[in-house]
């Protein structure tokens, strides 16, 4: 039976990381309550909104199996506002109570009391923003916490009746070296988490250190970030690293002890439906994408005025969602099913990919066995460009 995803934008955070280049912002308390506010009327107005998109009520029927608030830091709002909007969620939707619910913090952010509050509220899985366990690295990029913090965060989450943890990781930030990359991954091994995010530092306009990277400038420790070359031998690393003491790469980015895999991200990956709640959220339902507006101003004032906060809403044909099974399902280690593409699209759309998919394959950067495809080994560090391939 299929079944439904929701994720819950909170875009606050008490600092913004010099290389985040994400849409959270450093915004005054005051906004808080607005913002929470909105979220509960979008959940409100939700089956109204859908119908006028020709969405109908389908969708919102489906048992929901995951959530996950994200950001940003959802802590920061505070206990009473986070429980205000599981409580719309719950009146909203059909939550199942067998269910991954995922919260995102970061150390300092979530004490022992607010740590019980998430556990009351049904929250079973903490995503933590370690980063990096080096406190030089830490400082450079704008952190607020320390490595010890994390500790402390992790033993608090785990004295307070959390089972489920996974910790983020950045290779390629200022400073880093390989033996301080090799020493951030023992201490989060240390750590024992049951899924381990390891992520590469993104060289964009997006972020403030990126864009002083392309520019060559000095700021935020812009001079003290390694190269391409460090970040490719850091991923190896990672990789060789985790497998070894027993985690399983199920995605590019993400592994975990067997059973632990994010249950909610795979639902991005494999094209099943999720309901994107907060400014700058987006939605997808099998058949159309849609997207919150993505400032939290412009969010807030939709929904204050009476109208919708979605800003973009399309209908994906079938080529585009082929694309998309593609370069989605590509990102996960057990790859891509061509048996399930034909039965779902049919033989002529798939036939157009075929002389591709072979000719990835004869390049070795697709691995195949069969009907099912997957990225090779040696073709993780360039599967950007093999996605390229398929739009």
């Amino acid at each position: 039976m299929q079944s439904l995803g929701i994720y819950v934008q909170v875009p606050f955070c008490a600092s913004k990381c010099s290389f985040c280049n994400f849409t959270s912002r450093v915004e005054p308390s005051v906004l808080f309550g607005r913002y929470c506010e909105a979220l509960e009327q979008e959940i409100d107005r939700l089956p109204a909104r859908y119908k006028a998109l020709g969405l109908g009520e389908k969708v919102l029927a489906l048992p929901v199996d995951t959530v996950y608030f994200g950001g940003g830091t959802p802590p920061i709002v505070g206990a009473d506002r986070l429980e205000k909007i599981v409580r719309a969620l719950h009146g909203g939707f059909e939550m199942t109570c067998a269910g991954e619910f995922t919260m995102e913090v970061t150390p300092r952010s979530a004490g022992a009391g607010f740590l019980a509050r998430a556990l009351g509220m049904g929250v079973n899985r903490l995503s933590i923003g370690a980063q990096t366990f080096q406190d030089q690295e830490l400082r450079a990029v704008g952190r607020l916490h320390t490595a010890s913090d994390t500790q402390d965060l992790v033993e608090d989450a785990r004295g307070g009746g959390f089972s489920n943890l996974s910790l983020d990781l950045v290779a390629g930030l200022p400073h880093q070296t390989a033996e301080s990359w090799r020493g951030s991954l023992e201490a989060a091994l240390r750590l024992a988490p049951q899924h381990l995010s390891l992520y590469l530092f993104e060289i964009d306009e997006k972020s403030r250190l990126g864009r002083e990277v392309m520019q060559h400038g000095t700021r935020y420790h812009a001079d003290a970030v390694p190269g391409e070359e460090f970040m490719a031998d850091a991923y190896e690393t990672g990789r060789e690293v985790l497998r070894r003491e027993g985690y399983i790469q199920y995605e590019i980015s993400n592994f975990a002890r067997p059973g632990y895999e994010s249950r909610h991200n795979r639902k991005y990956w494999q094209l099943e439906p999720y309901v994107g709640l907060g400014a700058g959220a987006h939605s997808f339902d099998g058949t159309h994408r849609w997207a919150n507006r993505d400032s939290a101003e412009s969010y807030m004032a939709e929904l204050a005025g009476g109208r919708t906060p979605i800003a973009e809403f399309r209908r994906l044909s079938p080529e585009e969602l082929v694309e998309e099974f593609f370069f989605l399902g590509l990102r996960q280690a057990e790859g891509v099913s061509l048996e399930e593409a034909r039965k779902q699209w049919g033989e002529d759309l798939l036939g157009r990919w075929q002389a591709r998919i072979e000719t990835l394959a004869r390049n070795g950067l697709l691995a195949a066995r069969g009907e099912n495809f997957r990225l090779a080994e040696t073709a993780y560090l360039v599967s950007n460009e093999v996605f390229q391939e398929f739009v």
